[in-house]
């Protein structure tokens, strides 16, 4: 297996020989499960450190800075208590995680990217489909869904402006993800108190109308615009619904949607001391972290490595007409009406077939 490669042949790197009290990298050289300190399976921890592929002649060496910036994304420590932990400098710990940050941040796009290939265009919506149970749902290719990130209130007059619904201050993490709940486009760092329509327009993935594919369409939630163009967004009927048909459309498109909110469950499931309080880092610094969690998740599920989501999902966005308006005549109404047709029209998928 490729994780053998990278650790069950590693002798213990000089930086533990020199430093023989650092119990946290003896668990990890002692071939114990990394997973309760750095969160990561070694199965991913090998897969990460073959996409970075640092070799590093100098400073602590690629798998001990990997293991700092990975400790501290679990523990969400300060990185004074890092630093004792490992034993090293205050400010060493500071250089690592920022350091570390930034070459995961370079790997992104060969880990979070939009399917482009005839397969992946074929696989996606197969999959989808599954989740909705309904062969009506073949041209969905992912799912939109925004989530808060907890950050400190930054000072200023501007401060009141990242307080959300919630009242809690925050930034927004706007993703896209496929049929397995792998992140396939991220946009992180506007206000918390933005609607969901507003970060969604000034995003690359509505502004450059590269995906999805002509034909096809993403599903979101009612805080959203229905669209047709630029960006194919199919949404459920506001409430109240009217007619069985409209319905059952709506409980077929919450069954193949809600894989956002899964794949937001797994991902701060796993990063939890990140996600559940507020990062004790600058607020421009959080958007970088979060996109090297969403990094990470991808690559767990890639290599195996799953947690399983909260129990409670991300609570829908707000359903009001915020955003809609001046869109009408890009409004995807019709698609809706035509896809709302087609699950009462055709059969649902039995719960034997592939589908479903």
């Amino acid at each position: 297996m490729l994780f053998s490669t990278f650790f069950l042949n590693q002798t213990r790197p000089l930086y533990c020989r020199i430093n023989p009290s650092v119990p946290v990298l003896d668990r990890f050289f002692y071939q114990e499960d990394p997973r309760p300190d750095f969160l990561l399976s070694r199965e991913s921890l090998a897969v990460l450190l073959n996409l970075l592929n640092q070799d590093r002649r100098h400073g602590w060496g690629a798998t001990i800075e990997i293991l700092v910036f990975l400790f501290w994304l679990a523990s969400g420590a300060s990185y004074r208590v890092v630093s004792r932990v490992f034993g090293m400098p205050c400010s060493t710990v500071h250089y690592i995680v920022h350091q570390v940050t930034k070459e995961v941040l370079a790997i992104r796009y060969q880990v979070i990217h939009l399917p482009t290939s005839p397969e992946d265009l074929e696989v996606v919506p197969r999959g989808v489909a599954g989740l909705a149970c309904h062969r009506a749902f073949m041209k969905a290719v992912g799912a939109i869904d925004g989530c808060y990130i907890r950050i400190k209130c930054p000072s200023g007059p501007d401060g009141q402006s990242y307080r959300n619904r919630k009242l809690f201050p925050s930034i927004i993490l706007q993703a896209v993800c496929d049929h397995r709940g792998c992140f396939i486009d991220t946009y992180v760092g506007w206000p918390g108190s933005v609607h969901d329509s507003r970060v969604l327009r000034h995003s690359p993935l509505y502004s450059q109308s590269v995906y999805p594919p002509p034909g096809h369409f993403i599903l979101a939630d009612g805080g959203y615009p229905c669209l047709q163009r630029p960006l194919p967004l199919i949404t459920p009927y506001k409430r109240p619904v009217q007619g069985v048909g409209a319905q059952r459309f709506n409980s077929h498109h919450s069954r193949a949607r809600s894989i956002i909110e899964r794949a937001f469950g797994m991902m701060k499931n796993r990063f939890r001391a990140i996600f559940l309080q507020a990062l004790e880092v600058h607020h421009a610094f959080v958007p970088h972290v979060i996109t090297a969690c969403a990094v990470l998740h991808n690559i767990c599920l890639s290599a195996g490595d799953i947690v399983a989501p909260e129990d409670e999902p991300e609570e829908d966005g707000a359903e009001d007409d915020e955003g809609e308006a001046g869109l009408e005549a890009l409004s995807g109404a019709l698609l809706q009406d035509q896809l709302s047709a087609e699950v009462s029209g055709l059969e649902e998928v039995p719960p034997d077939h592939d589908y479903c």
